[in-house]
């Protein structure tokens, strides 16, 4: 019963920093070493995340995915490693052609199951006997398999995967001759959620749930018909039960937030409701005797965010109640071994793990587990638990993309170093908290990170980077972007305004049917409060963010002139088009904005940046993913020709097959997005009159 759950970090040369650094000469003579030991688009190349570790049931061994870049190939590499926890020996398991993830034990630890694209086609459910070394391909599925779980005795596997449908049809095409060359076919779509972020045009078909011996043969289809049905599933201790998630409400296109949770009787396929509330249940965990069921949810009440909470019930669904309620934290992940119930939540800048017994007493845990997304800081991570209650986790660090860690028996210590040859000799940015104090005396949790060098005293140029969500949290984690920007001599300020996350359900709510509009008096009262800390000058302020931070960009750039430059990625411009074009079409009008655009046309208006764009003089980049669908490349484009009409200097960067997930981008393409930034902000750094090559 091994899981992993998700949430859903430089300078290389010394300089003495004044107000306006002085500009290198261009026929200067270069120090090699200072280069070598600057932090530069080359080195994403370098780096290596550890990710998805795996403690084995005893404790003894923990198998992790090892996802490296790779510059021949300008992509990513992903292969299993095995740790020794004792010894700290690491060893390759899957490795070779192919992309190679998700490693899952069975109950006893003799075999490994992972998924595997090493025949050269999709992915494959595959399975190693660890004892002899063994392994084989135990799959025949025409898509890849997800969220494999193995039974209790070890003989199955269950797993979820998409059956691919036949969709509307509507007239027929003539008959096509021998040899012809035609043109692509009709798309006929008639589903509200027609695309998503990452995954294209939705394929007619749904996900469906199966069980397959782990010796392999034909899996056998447990559930059909016109709903999806998955989640994180679950098998009973006895073997005769799986508990999964699913949406299976009369209007589960237009309902979001229905998914209840479900057992189904392996033998006959049947299948019961075990929850029933307006609003959604998932992740399912079992107790070691089969007595109760642990598991998430909220309470839909229409707004555009709801905290999370855990809960236990009989195993028949009877008896429900909340633990934890005191604790005011989103729960993200849970795990229940013979140790005890474990849950993970956000914390302050954090991703922490605790022990929660069933009278809801919370025991915070020593880990602090950091995200694998090196793109930029975000909380997160991901974690398992032995039977004995050792944890496996992912490290964090704001020098350092995540290594393996282990804490056991109130030891803790990082078992790998994964990039301290690539990072160990590099000149890396300086994190330090900074003080920041809402008008209403609310404290807004923020952080500067300064360039390599800097001297207390001295002033930076110094961005303000925004996060996206927007309900989600930065915290001191490594990011690439913030160590080529201090790199190129510019300190970041990050935060995390109201609406984020891991500060309990009232700071969250602080934007509830106003956002963007009230986090910009809390973004400037930072950009004070790191002027007034002496870090920066009025005169030497830039602002960039993604997401809802591209959002808060654009709106930003709105309402005040005081920075030189701006960089928008991604942002959302027209709420209306936003509601009816993204891949959260039952979403984003109903929840985020109260209403459809024709219901609320007023209070669209009012909150998208669209509306002041009128005002904008400041020269603003602006950036999108080509494929993406979360906020479409429609929203760019159109703040894009706004500022064209307005008259402001603008220019539009689209990266080629990138969704709306920076690491959807290649590692050249990450170096290059943020090299235009940079040479977007050293444009207006120096002068209005350099040219664009400076």
């Amino acid at each position: 019963m091994k899981h992993t759950f998700l949430a859903s970090a430089a300078a290389a040369f010394s300089l003495t920093f004044a107000a306006q650094p002085a500009l290198a000469d261009d026929h200067e003579e270069k120090d090699p070493a200072a280069e070598a030991r600057t932090f530069s688009g080359d080195d994403i190349f370098d780096l290596t995340v550890g990710t998805d570790p795996q403690i084995s049931p005893d404790g003894r061994q923990i198998a992790y995915v090892r996802r490296a870049n790779d510059i021949m190939t300008d992509g990513v590499k992903s292969t299993i490693w095995l740790i020794d926890v004792a010894s700290g020996t690491e060893t390759p398991l899957v490795a070779g052609e192919g992309s190679h993830s998700s490693p899952r034990w069975s109950d006893d630890g003799s075999k490994l199951a992972y998924i595997s694209t090493a025949s050269g086609g999709g992915p494959e459910l595959h399975v190693r006997w660890m004892r002899s070394g063994a392994s084989a391909n135990i799959t025949a599925l025409p898509e890849g398999p997800s969220g494999v779980t193995w039974s209790p005795d070890g003989t199955q596997l269950a797993f979820t995967a998409r059956v691919p449908g036949k969709g509307l049809v509507l007239g027929a095409t003539p008959a096509k001759p021998e040899g012809a060359e035609w043109g692509k076919p009709l798309q006929v779509i008639d589903k509200v959620t027609y695309r998503r972020d990452g995954g294209s045009y939705v394929k007619p078909g749904t996900v469906q749930l199966f069980v397959v011996s782990a010796k392999g043969g034909a899996p056998r289809q447990l559930t059909f018909g016109e709903y999806s049905n998955g989640g994180a599933v679950e098998w009973s201790p006895d073997g005769s039960k799986l508990y999964y998630s699913a949406n299976r409400s009369e209007d589960w296109e237009l309902e979001p937030l229905r998914a209840q949770i479900y057992s189904l009787d392996v033998a006959s396929g049947a299948i019961a409701q075990i929850t029933d509330r307006v609003g959604p249940d998932f992740g399912a965990q079992v107790s070691p005797d089969g007595r109760q069921i642990a598991y998430l949810g909220f309470d839909d009440v229409g707004n555009a965010f709801d905290q999370t909470n855990l809960y236990v019930m009989n195993a028949d669904g009877s008896g429900s109640r909340q633990l934890a309620s005191d604790l005011d934290r989103g729960i993200d992940g849970i795990e229940w071994t013979d140790s005890g119930l474990y849950a993970s939540y956000e914390d302050d800048g954090e991703h922490r793990v605790a022990r929660v017994s069933l009278n809801g007493n919370v025991s915070p845990l020593a880990p602090r587990i950091g995200s694998p997304y090196y793109a930029l800081p975000y909380t997160g991570g991901q974690w398992s638990v032995s039977d004995g209650g050792a944890i496996a986790f992912t490290t964090a660090s704001s020098v350092r993309p995540p290594d393996i860690g282990v804490s056991s028996r109130g030891r803790t210590r990082t078992l790998t170093s994964l990039n301290e040859v690539s990072l160990g000799g590099k000149d890396l940015g300086e994190t330090r908290e900074l003080s920041v104090t809402a008008a209403d005396g609310t404290t807004i949790p923020a952080w500067i990170q300064l360039p390599h060098g800097y001297k207390d005293g001295d002033t930076v140029p110094m961005i303000l980077e925004m996060h996206g969500g927007p309900y989600a949290a930065y915290g001191p984690e490594f990011s690439a972007d913030y160590h080529l920007y201090n790199a190129a001599g510019y300190a970041v300020l990050f935060t995390n305004p109201g609406g984020s996350t891991g500060y309990g359900e009232a700071f969250a709510d602080r934007i509830e049917d106003n956002y963007p509009i009230s986090n910009h008096d809390e973004l400037m009262t930072a950009v004070d409060a790191a002027i007034a800390a002496g870090y920066a000058k009025e005169d030497d302020l830039y602002v960039t963010g993604g997401s809802g931070g591209g959002i808060l960009t654009a709106w930003v750039v709105g309402k005040t002139t005081r920075f030189k430059a701006a960089a928008a990625h991604k942002p959302v411009i027209n709420w209306v088009s936003q509601a009816l074009m993204a891949d959260g079409v039952p979403f984003f009008g109903r929840y985020w904005m109260g209403g459809q655009p024709w219901e609320r046309p007023d209070h669209y208006w009012e909150r998208g940046p669209l509306s002041i764009v009128n005002n904008v003089t400041t020269p603003t980049l602006v950036l999108v993913g080509a494929d993406d669908y979360r906020t479409p490349r429609s929203e760019a484009e159109q703040f894009y020709g706004a500022l064209k009409l307005v008259g402001v200097d603008t220019a539009l960067v689209v990266t080629p097959d990138s969704s709306h997930n920076n690491l959807s981008q290649t590692p050249s393409q990450q170096a290059a997005r943020t090299a235009s930034v940079i040479a977007w902000f050293d444009r207006y750094r120096k002068g209005e009159e350099a040219s664009a090559e400076d």
